[in-house]
């Protein structure tokens, strides 16, 4: 038995466009003191893992490479996908490729955690309940009334309820309450125990992703058998309907960086700093005044540049749907 950090990094990072291209998604920018989100992932994981699982697509694999030979790693088992299946069947191609006895710590590529002793103390602690045949999620004991993540609710480490992202309203409830957290999008467990359950749940999911795998050639999976997968979410295929969940109550200093709110944050805690009104510019040295406008950034690229207010930066996704219809050179 041994412990795999299985980092998916299929995302694209839409909601940090124009920074973030189907090209060159968020978690390759490397703007996080020269390290890129992905290389960060890697490392913090590094000592808590035995060896390491990669789970890209054919857009990116190559950007996947270059990172990991910049942290001159070598050896790891790639998977290549084909097209974007969702989450469910990226952690069971993972899961279909180890020993069923081997615990699977599974990590998105783009999240920005400080690996301090909290961090380990969790991870550890996941591990534990993993061995022991349980599904284990992360939850993030939440410091606002955050309306861009999914919550759980729980009691202790046992799991009451999964909660969709709420809006503010119900976001300060939950705060209040105290005893839900934020979902942080990693897991925990037994390859073999994450199989059985979802087989159990989704079948179809369960035996198109292991007909995927048993065809793949040299880790690059097939297109045409990988679209008769059922695109769904690990959370709804495993996590909200197993018994055998847990979660592990976490205080460590976590961000998805799914936003350009996450982006100001992380600049502005390293020396990267706002006018008076809580203006920034990214991206760009031309001199540039903000009149009449608070909390807002400019955000500039040889080809595009965006201008927005920080507290719509979830809306940042809807441009990028946009643009993909109408000028996809411009997402590309």
């Amino acid at each position: 038995m041994k412990t795999i950090n299985v980092v998916l990094s299929g995302g694209v990072g839409s909601r940090l466009w124009p920074l973030s291209r189907k090209s060159c998604p968020k978690q390759y920018l490397p703007i996080f003191e020269g390290q890129t989100l992905f290389q960060k992932t890697i490392a913090r994981n590094r000592a808590l893992c035995d060896s390491l699982m990669v789970v890209g697509n054919k857009a990116n694999y190559e950007l996947s490479r270059k990172d990991l030979k910049g942290l001159a790693l070598d050896g790891f088992i790639e998977i290549i996908e084909a097209c974007p299946r969702n989450t469910a069947a990226a952690i069971a191609f993972a899961a279909f490729s180890a020993n069923p006895e081997d615990i699977l710590f599974v990590t998105p590529s783009d999240h920005l955690i400080d690996a301090e002793d909290n961090y380990l103390e969790s991870v550890k602690r996941a591990i534990e309940l993993a061995q022991n045949g349980y599904i284990v999620t992360f939850g993030l004991k939440p410091t606002r009334p955050e309306t861009g993540f999914g919550y759980i609710e729980s009691k202790g480490e046992d799991v009451l309820s999964f909660r969709e992202k709420p809006n503010l309203d119900t976001a300060e409830k939950f705060l209040k309450k105290g005893n839900f957290l934020w979902n942080s999008g990693m897991f925990c467990f037994k390859a073999g125990v994450f199989l059985e359950e979802l087989k159990r749940y989704e079948p179809i999911v369960w035996e198109k992703s292991k007909e995927v795998i048993q065809a793949s050639k040299e880790g690059f999976l097939d297109y045409d058998l990988s679209m008769e997968i059922p695109s769904t979410s690990v959370d709804y295929a495993v996590m909200e309907r197993t018994e055998k969940i847990k979660v592990v109550p976490s205080s460590f200093n976590w961000s998805d960086m799914g936003s350009f709110e996450s982006i100001f944050e992380y600049m502005t805690d390293h020396g990267y700093h706002a006018d008076e009104n809580g203006n920034m510019v990214i991206g760009t040295e031309l001199y540039t005044e903000f009149v009449g406008m608070r909390d807002t950034m400019l955000i500039q690229t040889k080809d595009a540049i965006l201008v927005l207010q920080k507290e719509k930066a979830q809306d940042v996704k809807k441009v990028f749907e946009k643009l993909e219809k109408e000028k996809p050179e411009l997402v590309n």
